[in-house]
């Protein structure tokens, strides 16, 4: 196994890591390569507004697990934008993490999404900071499926029928990542 897949396979818990490689094979010793963070915010959209209908996209992530949109059918949902080298991010993702644990049993869904340069580098942060918020790496395919809008941290709560209830740039507090339970 090359450096990079044992890379990889490190960050992952065992059965995760062993669907990814499965699900991925050789392909996963040439990670295509990401966009870079002047690309990506070049081309990004506004934040979209409270009421606008978002498509989700199928994507694969970090564990191994796909996640489907249709997992997200009458469920509220959180999409998190986010990277290891964010300093914000650094601050409001152990508050989302909070917030996911707490939000999971009542039947919430998440979709994180993290923008760094290579999927290992999310992996091993997720891992050191023990965050099990389900998160996938920003592809290029995932990003034309579904661009990362303008700023990080993004924030997105999206209601029971696929539309914004609440969208934020930037870094949140604490109490106002604490306040995104309402939408219940």
């Amino acid at each position: 196994m090359n450096k990079l897949r044992r890379s990889i396979v490190a960050g992952l818990p065992v059965l995760g890591a062993v669907a990814f490689m499965a699900r991925h094979g050789v392909a996963l010793a040439q990670t295509p390569p990401a966009l870079s963070p002047a690309a990506m915010e070049a081309t990004a959209p506004p934040l979209p507004g409270v009421g606008t209908l978002l498509n989700l996209p199928e994507v694969v992530l970090l564990d191994g697990i796909v996640f489907k949109p249709a997992q997200t059918r009458n469920r509220i949902t959180l999409v998190y934008w986010w990277s290891s080298t964010c300093p914000f991010c650094a601050l409001q993702s152990p508050e989302i993490q909070k917030l996911w644990t707490a939000q999971q049993s009542h039947g919430w869904q998440m979709l994180a999404l993290s923008v760094d340069k290579q999927p290992v580098d999310a992996a091993a942060y997720l891992k050191k900071k023990g965050y099990t918020f389900p998160s996938a790496w920003v592809t290029p395919d995932v990003h034309r499926a579904f661009p990362k809008p303008k700023g990080l941290p993004i924030t997105l709560v999206l209601g029971r029928d696929g539309r914004v209830l609440q969208a934020e740039r930037g870094q949140m507090f604490a109490e106002d990542v604490e306040q995104l339970a309402r939408w219940h």
